[in-house]
């Protein structure tokens, strides 16, 4: 028997994400995956610390009732208007599932990010993307048919920008289906959708604490929304979805406001400081409200050349291959010192 008759055939022609490379060696600089560039809070290492090895034979709570509670006092909601899962990754997985029914059509602005369509064809549901423009703004028309849900990446990637928030607003009102508002890196933007979340009945929010809280690797994130909502996605979440650890972890970052709004002024600055740098050089950069800026190289320099040059030099950043986007790439802030070693980099490969 041929294994490859036994998978599905949406399974076998799947496209499946390709997340940016992972290369760890020393001396790398790793500005590919818009991770954070300095360490989370102290009192994570602390609350870690404090968890014993006899607690790691019991199961953690399935409801993840600390960490809710301390979200829902944070926004301003009843605990059971959260929902926490494994990465916001897990949280966007559990809405396909929860609210689209396989053939109906999911909803998404073109480009974003590009989990969106893994998931749609993981469901089995139809990719109904509508293109931004080409300034990558979003101009709303008529809604997509039999599309019970869109997601909406704001600030979106991996182009930075943040959707006018009257527009996102009005979208979200006139929805006959279920809108989720990706908000994964709005703690580095000036605006946020969150009280549509407390007050439309078909919103919900979802953030994660990978970026601004510096906590990629523990793989937390949340929806915040009607409790109706989110007690589908309560259905459907595997039963022990977060660890011990990470519900740890997550708890004493929360708490930690204070730190994290540290680490997104510092990462603001640099940023700001390294848009110049690239302006100066001949960049086309685009208004950034994330920790990565998306820009395009002057025209004697082509975005994969550059992607390629700078991989040789050891400093990643990410390069995407559609069309619209193979134009330009997406550089993460990383620390001062590591944007000025890309900045030497760029001017000697511009002059």
């Amino acid at each position: 028997m041929n294994p490859d008759s036994l998978i599905p055939f949406r399974v076998r022609d799947l496209a499946a994400y390709v997340p940016g490379e992972q290369i760890n060696r020393p001396g790398v600089i790793k500005l590919n995956t818009n991770e954070n560039p300095y360490p989370p809070s102290p009192t994570v290492a602390e609350a870690l610390a404090q968890v014993s090895g006899d607690a790691l034979r019991l199961y953690p709570d399935p409801l993840a009732r600390e960490v809710c509670g301390i979200l829902a006092d944070l926004h301003g909601v009843k605990p059971g208007q959260i929902l926490a899962g494994n990465g916001s990754d897990e949280v966007l997985a559990l809405c396909t599932r929860a609210f689209v029914q396989p053939g109906q059509g999911i909803g998404y602005l073109d480009p974003s990010y590009s989990l969106y369509p893994v998931l749609t064809a993981i469901h089995g549901a139809r990719m109904t993307p509508v293109p931004l423009n080409q300034a990558f703004q979003w101009e709303p028309g008529p809604a997509p048919a039999n599309c019970p849900l869109f997601f909406i990446t704001n600030p979106n990637a991996p182009t930075g920008m943040l959707h006018d928030r009257e527009v996102v607003a009005a979208f979200c009102r006139s929805y006959q289906g279920v809108v989720v508002i990706d908000e994964a890196y709005v703690d580095f933007a000036t605006d946020t959708c969150l009280d549509l979340a407390r007050t439309l009945p078909n919103v919900l929010v979802t953030r994660t604490l990978s970026k601004s809280y510096a906590l990629a690797g523990i793989r937390f994130g949340y929806a915040v929304g009607n409790s109706e909502l989110i007690g589908a996605l309560y259905k459907l979440k595997d039963s022990y979805n977060l660890n011990l650890l990470t519900q740890k972890a997550a708890a004493a970052a929360l708490r930690d406001q204070a730190w994290m709004k540290n680490l997104v002024e510092r990462i603001r600055a640099t940023r700001e400081a390294f848009v110049g740098e690239l302006v100066r050089l001949g960049f086309s950069t685009f208004p950034s409200e994330t920790n990565f800026v998306w820009t395009r190289p002057p025209d004697h320099l082509s975005a994969p050349d550059l992607y390629q040059a700078l991989k040789r030099q050891d400093i990643l950043i990410r390069h995407f291959s559609p069309p619209g986007l193979r134009e330009h790439v997406r550089i993460t802030i990383g620390t001062d010192e590591q944007m000025a070693t890309l900045a030497r980099a760029l001017q000697n490969l511009c002059a």
